[in-house]
């Protein structure tokens, strides 16, 4: 019997955890490559794209021999190229086109996509059956610039000048736990193609995403956890936000700087569920 969170036929509504520690986790290049923030209250924000980054990079090296598990929107490649392929594999038939697209492509199937550009008129719009929000900070963050120096200039001309060392800079937060919700939709899913072997890929993605995208912009990222809400059914039985709100996380010592997820509590309330919601704890680094 298939697992309730591996049901493609089912909908699901996900909570993610994660948090920063001495890193940046989402620059902005409109600030400087400073961290994202929210103007008004200073919470720390990561985009969806972001995210959805992470996940296609990881699903790559996950799947990455494998001909369903491409990734379309991929460094170095441009789009226009693969959905000419796919027309051209699909002469004058935009929905065959899509299809052949979503077949051959891990993140068209999941998270939809814009084809309609291209010479031949492109194929279209896929919506796609996940979606993912901007990951918020729990409390505000403090982004921090770091002055660092290194021992050879950019230019020639510099070191004829006699200069030695070259100054730049460094954004960091000190630490943030942030929480983003992803949405995933049954009846769209059945449009794009979606399996059960989909869905273990894209958590599995997920339980590891942040093990293979390390760098030292970004310090120490980590998946603090992840939970799946299913529905019973295609459509569901409860609206997405009466069952994310069940799980809850607050800071312990209001007065201490957070410093590690174990500064927070998280609960979860299990009790009264509407009939048929199944709750899987995939990662809860809380236990």
């Amino acid at each position: 019997m298939t697992a309730a969170h591996l049901d493609p036929t089912r909908r699901h509504d996900i909570v993610l955890l994660f948090d920063v520690s001495d890193g940046n986790p989402n620059g902005d290049p409109d600030a400087g490559n400073q961290p994202r923030t929210d103007d008004e209250t200073g919470q720390g924000l990561v985009t969806d794209v972001a995210i959805k980054r992470k996940i296609r990079d990881t699903v790559s090296l996950l799947r990455g021999d494998d001909p369903r598990y491409g990734i379309f929107v991929e460094a170095g490649v441009a789009l226009n190229t693969r959905i000419e392929a796919a027309l051209k594999a699909n002469p004058g038939k935009a929905d065959e086109a899509q299809r052949w697209l979503c077949e051959h492509y891990f993140d068209i199937r999941m998270f939809g996509g814009v084809l309609s550009t291209g010479s031949r008129g492109g194929a279209g719009q896929v919506r796609g059956p996940l979606q993912v929000t901007f990951a918020r900070s729990i409390d505000p963050i403090l982004p921090t610039d770091h002055t660092i120096t290194r021992v050879t200039q950019t230019r020639q001309e510099d070191i004829d000048k006699g200069e030695r060392t070259e100054i730049g800079s460094k954004w960091t937060v000190p630490y943030g736990l942030y929480r983003a919700h992803a949405f995933y939709s049954a009846p769209r899913a059945a449009k794009t193609g979606v399996t059960s072997d989909d869905l273990a890929t894209l958590w599995q993605a997920i339980t590891v995403m942040f093990d293979h995208d390390r760098a030292a912009t970004r310090g120490e990222m980590k998946l603090c956890g992840l939970y799946v809400f299913s529905h019973p059914n295609q459509l569901g039985v409860a609206p997405s936000a009466t069952l994310t709100q069940r799980i809850r996380v607050e800071r312990i010592n209001k007065e201490k700087a957070p410093r590690a997820h174990t500064d927070y509590a998280r609960y979860i309330d299990e009790s009264g569920l509407p009939d048929g919601i199944e709750l899987a704890k995939l990662v809860d680094l809380w236990t």
